[in-house]
């Protein structure tokens, strides 16, 4: 009986476009306030070569009911145990933004278990050990607006409507409160490639904080710089796909 018959998706994780015959299965981690479905169109173009998988945190879309979680701690403990049962071929990850911190932390627990990814890609995102100190999520819900439009990181529609800006604010809230009180707790580097990518415009991370990924693996480390701002990889999703296709193959 083949794991496409004995595994469920559930709740954390979206596939899109199921390529059960593909090699390789790419793991995608969504940004803060950002929901499974930004990875629809990263799917939908490497299906069916890649089996793409995307996690969709609790409190937003479909599961918006659900408690939000505000630590990386626990949602890489979560997500863990979710993707434990899709590692049986070559994985690799990609994450933006608050996303790469969360696979990284997941990519720390599965090779605590025995599982090594095919590779980590860490988009948007300063290194682990380069710490700032940011405290937007205790701004009031004006000031979370604003750093979100900042950041061009939410459709300007949505921004523009209160009802779906009190719906999705919540998350939007628990997911910084995640990403900036995250803090690495020091232990082996990864066994796997890793590359980093950033935007050369980014006011988020420096080409320092990006570079610095590569204290946090054994393996290979490769620095991709686009142009661009936080979301860069908004404009320049082609060469971050190409990129991608490159490593996979």
């Amino acid at each position: 009986m083949s794991l496409e018959t004995t595994v469920e998706t559930g709740a954390w994780i979206r596939r899109f476009h199921p390529a059960p015959q593909a090699a390789h299965r790419l793991v995608c981690f969504p940004h803060a306030g950002g929901a499974a479905s930004f990875y629809f169109p990263v799917s939908r173009t490497l299906a069916p070569d890649v089996d793409v998988l995307a996690i969709q945190y609790p409190g937003r879309q479909d599961r918006r009911h659900e408690p939000c979680l505000d630590s990386i701690a626990a949602l890489a403990d979560a997500v863990a145990e979710q993707l434990a049962p899709w590692c049986e071929r070559p994985v690799t990850f990609f994450g933006h933004s608050m996303g790469a911190s969360l696979a990284f932390e997941v990519a720390r627990r599965l090779e605590a278990r025995g599982t090594v990814l095919h590779g980590l890609f860490a988009s948007g995102r300063r290194a682990p050990s380069a710490v700032r100190d940011e405290r937007v999520h205790l701004l009031d819900d004006d000031g979370l607006i604003t750093d979100i439009s900042r950041l061009s990181g939410t459709d300007t529609q949505v921004l523009g409507d209160p009802e779906i800006l009190r719906m999705i604010l919540p998350a939007v809230r628990a997911d910084y409160r995640a990403a900036e009180t995250y803090r690495y707790t020091p232990g082996p580097p990864l066994s796997c490639p890793l590359s980093a990518l950033t935007g050369d415009d980014d006011p988020q991370v420096t080409l320092e904080e990006a570079r610095a990924w590569g204290e946090h693996t054994a393996g290979p480390f490769t620095l991709q710089v686009f142009p661009g701002g936080h979301f860069y990889l908004n404009a320049q999703a082609p060469a971050v796909i190409a990129s991608l296709r490159a490593h996979l193959r």
